[in-house]
């Protein structure tokens, strides 16, 4: 397929998957906190505002939470397909991790969604807002076994090696590995800042046609605020997090910089822009800031940033890709941040639910955030190679013994159903969001005294009006 070997079309596939995946999680992650806290308020005044924005939201989460359970699976089951070589080395480890995932936060999930979706003319205020927050609570959670078990991957360690097989040690050492902490906050944010930047552009969308109603500008203020709040959090955490590369995988940062040399008693610049060649071990068209590079990566004005040239070509991750992924990220954060601040500014105007061209950019940057991660993602994923765990394993022996043919089909099947299947999930979440939040509306619970079918939860046509 396109000239493309088993092992790259395999290495393709398990890209396409993951990235259909993250974006449901990292949308299910903000909206589950945002959930809870629409409900505390309803609970603290009684508005009928924020039960009118909980029950809208939570359709939209309950459509992200089933695409994402159905898309994890499928990613799951290429660890024993298509990576078996990787399962038999560090199975012992991403194993048990996985498993606790699903013991803690998946169960904890499931067995408190069906009250929170479907309790609510059933169970008391008190039992429904618990439920709600311990949903909330098993998405964090499911996000710090999900991130412990990649973050091994990136930099290991509590495990010893015995006939070549890793076998850990230290579990307290494996969990808590080197780059878990900055990771966990780094995406944990990240998924909190997309989720109110959804929130924000679903709001600019309704106030650009005109609906301004409480509920609308009430989602619109809070996404706005969080995204100023949040945002420079996030650049702070990521700096933590780029100091903590530098000093566990310095080739990583070389390929984000696309450095290749250091002279002699010269600090590192910044290569703002370029296109980093991996034949001619060179950055072309570089447009460079002296001495900037060594400030940021280094803190220092003098120290020097490794370069590319001082690892093995073999030992080298993709320049290409990860100088502009990272950019793409960056970019995206600083419009981020800038979005934010106009909102203040707007704010003091009297002008932020009425500025045209300002509800034009909130719209505009809703889906920045899961394009921010993803870009994110490939940074972090392929700036790790050629080592599927990192300086242990490369990831050219942990691919299963698959033919060209074999791949090829099933990449191509798997183009097909996810563009098909979650491409309608898509466009039911959009219509969801373009009829936007009813006032006093809450879900059809009942049918003679029995709980309705499960998708009456989810769909537009089966709400009913409450009475005052």
């Amino acid at each position: 397929m396109f000239g493309l070997d088993a092992f790259h079309l395999a290495r393709i596939q398990f890209a396409f998957t993951v990235s259909f995946h993250i974006i449901f999680p990292a949308i299910t992650i903000g909206l589950a906190s945002y959930l809870a806290v629409l409900e505390g308020l309803w609970l603290k005044t009684k508005k009928p505002v924020w039960r009118s924005l909980y029950h809208f939201w939570s359709k939209i989460f309950a459509v992200n939470f089933g695409m994402g359970v159905v898309s994890g699976l499928v990613m799951a089951y290429q660890f024993g397909t298509n990576w078996s070589g990787f399962s038999q080395f560090a199975g012992s480890i991403t194993g048990p991790l996985l498993t606790y995932e699903v013991l803690t936060a998946f169960f904890l999930e499931a067995g408190f969604l069906g009250v929170m979706l479907f309790g609510w003319n059933k169970v008391g205020p008190g039992l429904h807002f618990f439920s709600t927050c311990m949903v909330a609570l098993g998405t964090i959670i499911s996000t710090f076994w999900i991130l412990a078990s990649n973050s091994w991957m990136q930099t290991p360690q509590g495990y010893e090696i015995v006939n070549g097989v890793v076998v850990p040690v230290d579990w307290f050492a494996v969990v808590f590995n080197p780059s878990f902490p900055y990771r966990l906050f780094h995406m944990s944010i990240a998924a909190f800042l997309s989720s109110a930047l959804f929130v924000g552009a679903s709001a600019a969308w309704h106030l650009l046609r005109g609906n301004n109603t409480p509920a609308i500008r009430q989602m619109f203020s809070m996404a706005l605020w969080m995204t100023l709040i949040v945002a420079p959090i996030q650049a702070m955490v990521g700096d933590m997090h780029g100091l903590n590369t530098l000093k566990h995988q310095p080739a990583k940062i070389a390929a984000i910089e696309g450095h290749w040399e250091n002279p002699p008693g010269e600090p590192t610049p910044l290569l703002l822009f370029g296109w980093p060649d991996m034949e001619q071990e060179r950055t072309r068209y570089g447009l460079e800031i002296p001495a900037l590079g060594s400030l940021i990566l280094t803190h220092s004005l003098d120290k020097q940033v490794p370069a590319l040239k001082d690892f093995p070509k073999e030992d080298r991750p993709n320049s290409t890709i990860v100088f502009w992924s990272f950019r793409i990220m960056a970019g995206l954060g600083m419009l981020m941040l800038l979005l934010g601040v106009v909102a203040v500014w707007l704010r003091y105007k009297q002008r932020v639910y009425t500025s045209r061209p300002f509800l034009w950019f909130a719209l505009l940057m809703g889906p920045s955030g899961l394009v921010a991660i993803l870009a994110g993602w490939v940074t972090t994923e392929v700036g790790r190679q050629p080592w599927v765990v990192y300086g242990l394993q490369r990831t050219s022996d942990a691919v299963s013994a698959h033919g060209d043919l074999h791949m090829s089909v099933s990449l191509l099947a798997f183009i097909v159903v996810y563009t098909s299947v979650f491409g309608v999930g898509y466009s039911y979440m959009v219509r969801l969001i373009k009829k936007g939040p009813q006032e006093h509306e809450t879900y059809a619970t009942e049918h003679d005294g029995r709980p309705a079918r499960p998708l009456s939860a989810i769909s537009p046509e089966v709400v009913t009006k409450e009475k005052p």
